[in-house]
C-alpha cells in the first residue's frame, strides 16, 4: 500500500476504508498582490488507490451539507502538509464506490496515536 512519509520520520500506509484528516497548504492572493498561506483540512473516507512511484494519487469522500465531495489528492504533492489517520473501517474491497450511492455505514475502529 502506498506509504506517506510524515515530518516526524514516522510512515502512514494508507488503505481504503481508512478516514484521514488531509491538511493541504491553499495559498491566497489579496488585492494588493500578496501572497498569504493557510492549512486547509479536508477529512473523509479514501475510496480508492492508484497509480505506483510518483505518479500515486488517492481519492477521498467527504459529505458536506448533504452533498458528496470527492477530491483526489497526489500522494508526493508538496501541497499536501500532512495526512492524519482518524479510524479505520472493516473492508472487503480494493475500490469503494459502492459508498458514493448507499446510506450504509462502514464499521471503524479507532487508530492508536
Amino acid at each position: 500500500m502506498a506509504e506517506i512519509k510524515q515530518d516526524t520520520a514516522k510512515k502512514i500506509e494508507l488503505k481504503p476504508g481508512m478516514t484521514v484528516r488531509v491538511h493541504t497548504r491553499i495559498v491566497e492572493t489579496n488585492t494588493k498582490g500578496e501572497d498569504k498561506e493557510r492549512i486547509q483540512i479536508f477529512e473523509g473516507i479514501i475510496l480508492s488507490m492508484r497509480g505506483k512511484g510518483v505518479s500515486k494519487s488517492f481519492t477521498v469522500r467527504k459529505v458536506s451539507n448533504g452533498v458528496g465531495v470527492e477530491r483526489i489528492f497526489p500522494e508526493g504533492s508538496p501541497a499536501i502538509a500532512k495526512i492524519e489517520p482518524v479510524k479505520q473501517a472493516k473492508v472487503r474491497r480494493a475500490k469503494l464506490w459502492y459508498v458514493r450511492g448507499s446510506k450504509k455505514r462502514l464499521k471503524e475502529t479507532e487508530i492508536a496515536k
